[in-house]
């Protein structure tokens, strides 16, 4: 347990990944926090120097329990690779028997995971609305969710996901393009973290909301940019000096792009997977849009305004290494 009204004991699960490694380095830089790595025992991950480094088998619950001991804070980054549902359970468990006070970010990381329609419709989001359940009937620890949207230079990187094919200058509109979404960067994501367990416990000073408390078992919101497909590709425009004349642009209403793909996932076709995901955000009911229907922690935890031009940038830079087999 913490013995100071903040927070100094943090353990990350997935370090050595995409989101995981930026908020490792974000809780390194706070100089606030002792961070530690829980790792598989024959994991290759290479991870942020600074850390300590935990190796468990998740077939050994007390391994991992060990591993969380005297901890005061857990984060869950899990690949959407990994068996989620089976780790998450474990850490959970694990958390409560250690006396784990905060698992603080339960494997969130998308869109709004309390949004009844998107949790109908994304099998993936009744996972997590499950995790949190567990939390809750445990009673051992509490959550902090916090929803970021999608990764803004992940997805605007792959074809599937936001639509963008930079290399063949053609993207893919869901609806007219117009619809507005949240969407984070991984180091929007990392400060948000960072900042988020650097926050005291219980109420300090005339801002009674800007505390662990007053968040216990709440779903949270941050984003860098709310904005649409079309707003996405002025950014592209103005990096690449083209013209929109210059794109092939297609538009095909999302709900119908939901639906083809959520009939290929049902065949084993899993080539349907990006589209069965993304598309549901575009829906024009607003889901995606979580900062206006929702509101954000950003001015809270005193998150920057980004340019969404170098974020932009660094999208094409992936989508290029990708396509020639560069890291």
């Amino acid at each position: 347990m913490a013995t100071s009204n903040y927070i100094s004991k943090v353990t990350i699960v997935g370090a050595g990944g995409n989101v995981g490694s930026f908020i490792a380095k974000a809780l390194l830089k706070t100089s606030k926090h002792i961070v530690t790595a829980i790792t598989r025992v024959d994991s290759q991950s290479t991870l942020p120097q600074g850390m300590v480094v935990k190796r468990v088998d998740y077939n050994k619950p007390e391994t991992l329990v060990e591993a969380l001991r005297g901890q005061e804070a857990l984060v869950i980054t899990i690949s959407g690779h990994a068996p989620i549902q089976d780790t998450e359970e474990k850490l959970v468990r694990a958390a409560g028997e250690a006396g784990v006070p905060w698992i603080s970010l339960p494997n969130e990381w998308s869109p709004d995971s309390a949004n009844e329609g998107m949790v109908r419709d994304i099998f993936l989001f009744g996972m997590k609305v499950a995790t949190r359940k567990l939390i809750e009937e445990l009673g051992k620890s509490s959550y902090i969710a916090l929803v970021t949207g999608f990764w803004y230079e992940y997805s605007l990187g792959i074809p599937n996901n936001y639509g963008f094919d930079f290399a063949n200058r053609t993207v893919k509109f869901y609806g007219d393009g117009e619809t507005k979404i949240s969407t984070s960067t991984w180091p929007q994501v990392a400060r948000a973290v960072a900042g988020l367990l650097s926050l005291p416990i219980k109420p300090e000073g005339s801002n009674k909301e800007a505390c662990l408390e007053s968040l216990r078992n709440k779903v949270v919101y941050i984003n860098s940019f709310t904005i649409s497909q079309r707003d996405m590709l002025a950014s592209v425009l103005r990096l690449t000096g083209t013209k929109e004349d210059d794109w092939t642009i297609t538009k095909e209403p999302a709900q119908q792009i939901f639906s083809t793909a959520a009939k290929q996932l049902k065949e084993g076709k899993k080539e349907g997977f990006a589209n069965f995901l993304y598309s549901r955000i575009f829906f024009p009911d607003g889901c995606g849009d979580f900062e206006h229907n929702k509101g954000t922690l950003n001015s809270m935890l005193d998150l920057p305004e980004e340019d969404i031009d170098e974020a932009t940038k660094i999208a094409i830079g992936r989508q290029k290494a990708q396509a020639t087999g560069e890291h």
